[in-house]
């Protein structure tokens, strides 16, 4: 939990607070740090990036429409400087790459699934020799890999 300096504006940590006040006794209601001179800074969820190339920080505290402090978060580039385009590139290249394992290993496993049909005393159907063929086609899908048309497996 963090807290805010009436006099100051400064926000500490409460084990800050209670480090810089170690002969007090505080109370398990937190009243001792209004005592003190704090005011508690309400949790709240930071909001999601807006792009894949944004971050998320804690800004500093606001007051709501009740008075009370509360956390709030400003979105930042996640990259700067003369680096930059290059360091977003090799970023979305990333996420791409990951995307990409991710249906790979599902595609993998769904094949996987269907061993058993390719085994020497089992004969495959057409149906799922189409499926399974599908299957291995899937990085070659014109959307690959944020449109993906997932083959239906056979009964």
């Amino acid at each position: 939990m963090y807290y805010r300096n009436r006099d100051t504006g400064e926000v500490k940590f409460g084990g800050d607070v209670r480090k810089l006040h170690k002969k007090v006794s505080f109370r398990s209601d937190g009243g001792t740090f209004s005592d003190l001179g704090y005011d508690e800074i309400a949790s709240t969820p930071p909001p999601a990036p807006s792009t894949n190339l944004k971050d998320v920080k804690m800004a500093a505290p606001v007051q709501d429409a009740n008075g009370n402090w509360v956390e709030s978060y400003e979105e930042v580039d996640m990259f700067s400087g003369p680096t930059k385009a290059d360091d977003e590139a090799a970023h979305i290249a990333r996420l791409v790459a990951d995307k990409e394992t991710g249906i790979r290993t599902d595609r993998d496993q769904r094949i996987a699934l269907t061993d058993w049909t390719a085994l020497s005393d089992v004969t495959m159907t057409t149906e799922m020799a189409t499926y399974r063929q599908a299957l291995r086609d899937i990085p070659a899908q014109a959307g690959f890999p944020n449109t993906i048309d997932w083959p239906t497996k056979p009964e």
